[in-house]
């Protein structure tokens, strides 16, 4: 597993994360108090740990957070580096403290590396909810603060709002599939030194494996097409996909996608074969 800088200030870490995110029944379920298949959740992550990952991405809402506690037992914590959502209905200040208290209890742990904003929300001022996150980094009950699903324009407007820190992240949909944050918030992210967590890296298994580009990538490097589709983003300086975690082959799998370089020619390849896609 190689490891790169996390955004402009941030430790090394995992180029490949693992996601907690299931499906709506999990979550639904979850809360009721079911989780379905948790075992093997919970083994895929150690697996995936066990590979070399240290990113792990999780959120209030997911219903996750229990099973990266489980998973993380035997590891040691400061190897890690573990991120998690306040979800937009709690992004007052008293609520983002709250949220982050109980996160913090459902994950066992005394700090979150990455505590992100799920979603933003124009009901609360974008000052307020970054001033509760600036305190929370001086209380040193989260390292660094993050963002996701925001626009350029709000992405920006949070980083603006932030007096003594700078934004770490932003959490976008970035995929062969979806390259739409091509056009203007992975620049502004790039020239900023923000990080990008890439969720459905995969684009919930869409990929062509019939066209004939592909096929011969396959035989040429020897890898899956999941395995190129992650090494692609890979390649990307401040880009970090982070597909799901729910069973140990695919993440085994996902572990592949690490540790070689795509040629440029390839890579460009690949682009033109799956083009600009729109949202």
């Amino acid at each position: 597993m190689r490891y790169k800088r996390f955004g402009k200030n941030g430790p090394k870490v995992s180029e490949i994360g693992m996601g907690t995110y299931y499906d709506p029944i999990w979550i639904a379920t979850a809360y009721l108090g079911w989780r379905r298949k948790a075992r093997q959740k919970i083994d895929a992550i150690r697996a995936g740990l066990s590979g070399g990952i240290t990113l792990i991405d999780t959120a209030e809402v997911y219903g996750s957070e229990p099973l990266v506690a489980e998973a993380i037992k035997g590891f040691r914590r400061e190897d890690l580096f573990i991120a998690t959502k306040v979800w937009l209905n709690h992004l007052r200040r008293e609520k983002v403290f709250k949220s982050l208290k109980n996160s913090l209890k459902r994950l066992q742990t005394g700090y979150v590396d990455l505590y992100q904003i799920h979603f933003p929300n124009s009901a609360v001022p974008i000052v307020e909810t970054m001033g509760a996150m600036e305190e929370l980094v001086d209380q040193g009950k989260i390292r660094y603060i993050g963002v996701s699903n925001f626009s350029l324009k709000q992405t920006v407007e949070a980083n603006s709002a932030l007096k003594k820190y700078e934004l770490a992240s932003v959490q976008l949909n970035y995929s062969l599939f979806d390259r739409s944050i091509e056009a203007d918030i992975l620049p502004y992210c790039e020239k900023q030194g923000i990080a990008v967590l890439a969720y459905f890296p995969l684009a919930h298994g869409k990929l062509a494996f019939e066209r004939k580009e592909l096929a011969e990538l396959i035989h040429k490097y020897s890898k899956t097409a999941a395995q190129i589709a992650l090494n692609w983003l890979c390649s990307k300086q401040n880009v970090f996909p982070i597909p799901r975690a729910s069973n140990p082959l695919h993440v085994k799998e996902n572990l592949g996608a690490s540790g070689w370089e795509i040629s440029e020619e390839d890579s460009a390849g690949l682009q033109r074969l799956f083009g600009q896609r729109p949202n």
